[in-house]
């Protein structure tokens, strides 16, 4: 029996033991914190969950003899107490708590009779904030070490909860208990009044994803079976409405001029252009592309006139058509310029390459009439 326990911590025999044999197995519970933390992050990763922390740590022996006389002989032994080594998964998530918790339960033992949810456990007049804790072993199917039996003996503790709840967590830590002296009632009032606003934003955060989510389903939807007229122009909807492409055929039909090959380039920078120009949905965009393309093609055929271009790149069929509407609109060299320092940023050059693209519909039949 160490003296020096005794002495330093002010322990009773009993509890000394447990320091000790804390002592003897930090080798043991630094072993299991690499490998938990390190599958935890690996399997999060693998099930794209997105968090914002995963992280382990050993109990401080300053910490564990300060428990051990503050329970005043509750453990009898360093196996009666479960959070010697202490995983944390931070989400940003309510329902991602929900996932990582079955994961958990996917890969480790879980000691049902000593886990907790906390989160189901506050009164109805309580704006208690808390986390949910499963306590944990190694399966041997998971992980084995003959040198190291203990490792699937020894219980360890796994905390799942969002970002503001450990923000409330942290919190209530440092001005609660810890504090070492009792809250006023006005202070613990207010301290609820905040978690319980924590927990209605987590609550709400939680609803809009799901929302937005439902949204994009939708929209996905509606895309799909061709019906524009009901989808708003925006960046969800014309992602997927990019995914039909749509500028395809006219981008054939203009590399056909040349036998050229066709450069892909994104097309999402011309949703900034398309908004500007106030199309309002995806049948707008439709409607462009159904009645302005024979004259984007002969457009675009003027431009490469003279050439031996051998590639063109995936935009030239969309500014085309930007260029005809815009035109058809009445906006002439100056509504050509607009868009161009829209799409690329403002440049002295656009004046020159407007005039040339105005000079070249010169040559269309519906600027004639």
């Amino acid at each position: 029996m160490s003296e020096d326990s005794v002495e330093k911590y002010g322990l009773n025999p009993a509890e000394t033991m447990i320091l000790e044999n804390y002592r003897d197995k930090l080798p043991v519970f630094e072993k299991m914190r690499d490998f938990v933390c390190d599958l935890l992050k690996k399997k999060v990763a693998e099930n794209n969950i997105y968090v914002t922390a995963v992280e382990a740590r050993i109990k401080a022996e300053a910490s564990l003899a300060e428990k051990l006389e503050r329970k005043n002989g509750k453990y009898k032994s360093l196996t009666d107490l479960t959070d010697i080594l202490g995983a944390r998964v931070i989400a940003f998530y309510n329902d991602d708590v929900d996932k990582i918790a079955a994961l958990v339960e996917s890969l480790f033992k879980i000691d049902w009779k000593n886990s907790v949810d906390k989160r189901k456990m506050h009164e109805l007049d309580s704006f208690g904030y808390n986390s949910l804790h499963f306590i944990c072993t190694i399966p041997k199917a998971l992980f084995e070490d003959p040198e190291c039996p203990e490792l699937n003996e020894i219980r360890f503790e796994i905390q799942m909860r969002t970002a503001l709840q450990h923000v409330w967590a942290t919190l209530d830590h440092d001005t609660g208990y810890k504090s070492g002296f009792e809250i006023p009632h006005e202070y613990l009032r207010n301290l609820n009044r905040l978690a319980g606003m924590l927990e209605l934003v987590d609550e709400q955060f939680c609803k809009i994803r799901t929302e937005i989510n439902n949204y994009r389903f939708h929209v996905q939807s509606l895309v799909h079976s061709g019906r524009f007229d009901e989808v708003a122009l925006n960046g969800d909807s014309f992602t997927n409405y990019l995914k039909l492409r749509p500028f395809d055929k006219l981008n054939q039909r203009i590399a056909a001029i040349n036998q050229a090959e066709i450069h892909e380039s994104s097309m999402m920078p011309f949703l900034k252009a398309l908004k500007f120009l106030r199309f309002e949905t995806l049948a707008d965009v439709d409607k462009l592309i159904k009645e302005d393309s024979d004259d984007a093609y002969h457009l675009a055929a003027f431009q490469l006139a003279n050439t031996d271009l051998d590639i063109i790149n995936s935009s030239l069929g969309v500014i085309s058509l930007l260029v005809v509407y815009i035109l058809k609109k009445g906006g002439g060299v100056a509504g050509i310029r607009t868009v161009l320092d829209d799409l690329y940023g403002e440049s002295a050059s656009h004046e020159a390459w407007a005039n040339r693209l105005y000079k070249n519909a010169l040559k269309l039949s519906f600027m004639n009439r």
